[in-house]
């Protein structure tokens, strides 16, 4: 299993989760409208619903589970059964691909409910919606380093995790969401320090500085941060900065002897 899908168990715990908040809304339901007969079909319709959405996206048929959501989530727009909805199907469209539906999602469900239980995972998936983990094919074939070309939406991933590590320190999704953190810190500083080169070999060593520094101090414990040490120092002595320069030797070796 690719270390950046969903833990098995995570998954699991989700699912189980979204039965009992569907049930307990069904019951709540069924309450409020005991002895009135065609209310109560239609509460039995709901759950039949929900139950055919829920196994069809446990078996791999997103869209049809997304149809069925959606036509739930249209009928009961402003019920709890929504909100669950809401969750069900921000996940339902990440896994179909539509990832745009999926941050849509989340994005809403966190400005509607600011204080609800599950907005740590509606942040997880929006981390993983914008989560650019493997090279695309074009990259594969012609074996060019995806830290050369701009990180599209990456820092968007890394900001969601960030977010969702800060906030929600105690959360299920937390572990994995700091795991893809390194990931995404890695891939960002890199590319960081690709500009900031590309600065350096032109001569623009002040443009090249100012990358190198947002390399270190945003990106901070990243791989690639003796990278940007080097070319800190190698800008400041273009530029006749000798004291700085010497300052970002000492760093380097300080924290880096064997670069």
């Amino acid at each position: 299993m690719n270390k950046y899908q969903i833990p098995p168990q995570t998954l699991r715990c989700l699912q189980r989760r979204a039965r009992q908040a569907i049930l307990v809304s069904v019951v709540a339901l069924l309450a409020a409208c005991a002895g009135n007969e065609e209310t109560f079909d239609a509460v039995q319709d709901l759950q039949d619903a929900y139950e055919q959405a829920t196994t069809s996206i446990h078996n791999g048929n997103y869209r049809r589970g997304i149809e069925i959501l959606e036509a739930i989530q249209a009928r009961y727009p402003f019920s709890d059964v929504a909100r669950q909805i809401q969750l069900d199907l921000m996940y339902a469209y990440y896994k179909s691909g539509s990832m745009e539906l999926a941050i849509e999602a989340a994005d809403t469900f966190m400005r509607e409910n600011p204080i609800h239980p599950r907005v740590d995972y509606a942040l997880y998936i929006k981390a993983l919606s914008y989560f650019q983990d493997e090279a695309g094919m074009f990259e594969r074939w012609f074996r060019k380093d995806t830290n050369k070309r701009p990180p599209k939406d990456v820092d968007q991933s890394y900001q969601s995790l960030r977010r969702l590590v800060e906030r929600y320190p105690a959360s299920e999704y937390a572990p994995d969401a700091e795991q893809r953190m390194v990931y995404l810190k890695n891939r960002l500083a890199a590319y960081e320090n690709f500009v900031a080169d590309y600065y350096l070999r032109r001569g623009a060593y002040v443009a090249a500085l100012n990358r190198a520094k947002n390399a270190l101090e945003a990106y901070n414990g990243a791989d690639s941060n003796d990278e940007s040490l080097r070319i800190l120092i190698d800008a400041y002595e273009h530029l006749g900065m000798d004291d700085l320069a010497a300052d970002a030797q000492r760093v380097l070796q300080l924290n880096f002897p064997d670069s």
